[in-house]
């Protein structure tokens, strides 16, 4: 193999001789799976006048894909980096763990959300994390990954540098486990399409392996139990479609342990707390008829196999959903950015990072410091994707301004501060029932709906958001599929 320890030397020559090129990080990745992490690569500083300005975005959650779709790709140089090639639209991704849906119908490429990413000669994805940030030589460090954001392969993660003109971090957050044991080692979040997969297959397997000769009558109760932890809209909505799956097709295709299924929702204080009381009890009678247990509690220790409550209830399952909320990740907390009062990043009435130069923080990871004077917004997709659609035209005025260069805009108008607006909330229940809440707050007045009606809007509202005419259509055809011949129970 000296082979390729000369061509390592070499990509490694070439690397640091050219590193104000463009193209030093195309050629310098496109390399054996033998090389070493140390290798230095990346993409250097442009040069004004000669290249467009790089504008640099981390993450392609709902923030990131909205700034990406909206900014004039002709002023700029668009780069993004993320552990995961698409953007996940969260609203209907629990449709897709009982097959209501199929996983790419929630799936958008990000070559779709913004095509100059995949034609474009100084745009790029890169299927990486971001490791660190360096604002004073507007630098970002990097490492590949893979298998669901995490280096796994037989070699190192290659690590490599972006410089960047502007940078938009929008990496989201992170379930909250609230520091209880095994969560993660046995809980399944909901947050990405491999999240839905595993459930869905775990949910599968569980109805299989429980219909096997020789299993006890409590080892069945076991695996078909159902158990999630979090009374918010994800999991509210886990559990209405889960019950919809088990009433319309388990019922059907499993008769010999449709006994044995059930439905278990957890949740500290009250579900849908967002909503008003009204809301909140239909919410809860629709889930009751369901034949979804609802438990106030709260969990102490996470089990292989069972969960402990607080008040040493034990409650065994054979499949665990986590969602109790999200709050800071990991890179978020090690950045020495100043943080909002909830330890996200610190913004300004523009979205700014008000203690370095050109960067801003958009989506989950981001919160108003305290100056401003101004609350933290919700961990929601409008909130984001709107936060992204204003810093987009941001900067586009600051391109056209001439401030799109590194250090180049101290002195351009900003505009207007961000506002946000806050259009009302929906949850889906099952049943082909919903809520509805058009209010600014659940003291306003408005409109608020409950029953089928609602049940249409927020299918029509979802539906109308989806991102590309593409997958529209693959969410129109599935919900008629569904309707018509029930929902896939294979296996893949």
């Amino acid at each position: 193999m000296s082979w390729l320890r000369t061509l390592a030397r070499i990509s490694r020559s070439i690397s640091s001789s050219s590193s104000s090129s463009r193209n030093t990080f195309p050629h310098s990745i496109s390399t054996s799976p033998g090389f070493s992490s140390a290798a230095s690569a990346g993409l250097g500083p442009t040069l004004a006048g000669e290249e467009k300005p790089r504008l640099l975005v981390v993450g392609s959650g709902w923030a990131g894909c909205r700034l990406m779709k909206g900014v004039d790709a002709g002023m700029y140089d668009i780069v993004c980096v993320s552990p995961r090639n698409h953007m996940v639209f969260t609203p209907l991704l629990a449709s897709t763990c009982v097959g209501t849906l199929e996983f790419r119908s929630v799936a958008e490429p990000i070559g779709r959300i913004q095509p100059s990413i995949s034609t474009a000669p100084g745009s790029n994805f890169f299927l990486a994390r971001c490791t660190a940030i360096d604002p004073d030589s507007h630098t970002v460090h990097c490492e590949t990954v893979s298998d669901h954001g995490t280096a796994r392969d037989a070699h190192e993660p290659w690590k490599f540098k972006v410089s960047y003109d502007k940078l938009v971090i929008a990496t989201g957050a992170e379930a909250s486990t609230f520091g209880i044991r095994g969560v993660k080692e046995h809980a399944i979040f909901l947050r990405e399409v491999h999240h839905a997969q595993e459930i869905r297959r775990r949910l599968l397997l569980n109805l299989m392996l429980s219909d096997v000769p020789g299993i006890s009558e409590d080892e069945k109760k076991r695996l078909l139990h159902c158990l999630v932890i979090g009374g918010g809209p994800t999991g509210v909505e886990f559990s209405g479609e889960l019950s919809d799956f088990i009433i319309k097709d388990v019922h059907e295709r499993y008769s010999h342990v449709k006994d044995y299924i059930n439905v278990t929702l957890i949740e500290a204080n009250e579900i849908l707390s967002s909503f008003d009381v009204r809301l909140r009890q239909y919410a809860t009678n629709q889930l009751t008829k369901s034949g979804v247990r609802l438990v106030r509690g709260l969990v102490k220790d996470v089990q292989p196999e069972k969960v402990v409550l607080s008040d040493g209830t034990e409650v065994p399952y054979g499949l665990l959903v986590w969602s109790t909320g999200v709050g800071p990740s990991s890179l978020v907390k090690s950045l020495g950015f100043p943080k909002s009062p909830e330890g996200r990043i610190g913004v300004d009435e523009w979205l700014r990072v008000p203690s370095v130069q050109d960067v801003f923080a958009i989506g989950d990871c981001s919160g108003f410091l305290e100056g401003t004077g101004r609350t933290t917004l919700p961990a929601l997709a409008q909130v984001a994707e709107r936060q992204g659609k204003y810093l987009c035209a941001l900067l586009n005025r600051m391109g056209k301004a001439g401030g799109s260069y590194a250090n180049t805009a101290a002195n351009v108008d900003l505009g207007d501060p961000f506002v946000y607006k806050h259009l009302g909330s929906m949850a889906t229940v099952g049943r082909y029932k919903a809520l509805v809440d058009l209010r600014q707050s659940k003291e306003a007045k408005g409109i608020s709906l409950t029953g089928f009606i609602s049940f249409f809007v927020w299918r029509s509202a979802y539906l109308t958001r989806v991102i590309s005419w593409r997958n529209r259509f693959y969410v129109a055809v599935n919900w008629i599929t569904t309707i018509v011949f029930g929902r896939d129970i294979s296996r893949i």
